[in-house]
C-alpha cells in the first residue's frame, strides 16, 4: 500500500514540474504566437506537407525542394526560438532569412506549375496545390522581412549620419 502511494505522489509530482530537458527543446509561447513564429512554423507545416505529397506523386523529382526547405526553415525556426540569432552575430540573420524566403517562393511557384500542368496524379496535384499555398507563405514571410531590414537600414544609416555630423562640428570647433 505504502509503495502505491509513493508511486502516485512521484507520478503526481511528474506531471506537475515541466522536464527541464525537453523544456529547452521546445520554443516558447511568446515565439510561437509571434507573427515570425507563426510564419515559420507554417513554412515548416506547408515543406513538411509538400515533400510527402512529392514523394507519394508521379513528380518525385521535384521532392529536393520542399525538402530542403522544410530543413532550412525548421533550422530558422529553432534559430529564433532558442534565440541563436542573438548569439550568433557573425551571420547576419535577416539578409539569409530573406534570401531563404525569396529564392524559397521563386523556386515552388516555379515547381508548382510543372507539377499540376505536366502531371495527373492526385499527389502531383496536391503537392502543386501546396506549393503555390507555400508560396504565398514564403512571400508574406519576405515582404515582412524586407520591411524591416529597410528600416534597420534607415536607422544605420540615420545614426552612421549623426556621428559623422557630430564629428565635424568637433572638428570645426578645434579650429
Amino acid at each position: 500500500r505504502s509503495s502505491d502511494l509513493h508511486s502516485s505522489v512521484v507520478m503526481e509530482d511528474a506531471e506537475a514540474t515541466p522536464q527541464p530537458a525537453l523544456q529547452g527543446l521546445l520554443p516558447s509561447r511568446e515565439f510561437l504566437s509571434s507573427r515570425k513564429g507563426q510564419l515559420l512554423l507554417a513554412e515548416v507545416v506547408l515543406s513538411f506537407t509538400t515533400f510527402i505529397c512529392y514523394v507519394a506523386s508521379f513528380a518525385v523529382a521535384f521532392m529536393t525542394v520542399p525538402l530542403l526547405e522544410f530543413l532550412l526553415a525548421l533550422f530558422y525556426f529553432y534559430a529564433y526560438s532558442s534565440k541563436l540569432n542573438e548569439k550568433f552575430k557573425g551571420i547576419h540573420w535577416p539578409v539569409s532569412d530573406f534570401v531563404r524566403c525569396v529564392t524559397a517562393a521563386i523556386i515552388y511557384f516555379a515547381i508548382s506549375i510543372a507539377a499540376v500542368s505536366k502531371y495527373y496524379d492526385g499527389a502531383s496535384k496536391a503537392a502543386g496545390v501546396f506549393g503555390f499555398i507555400a508560396v504565398v507563405v514564403y512571400a508574406i514571410d519576405f515582404y515582412i522581412t524586407f520591411n524591416d531590414l529597410t528600416k534597420v537600414m534607415k536607422q544605420r544609416d540615420s545614426s552612421d549620419a549623426t556621428e559623422a555630423q557630430k564629428s565635424e562640428d568637433e572638428d570645426s570647433d578645434s579650429d
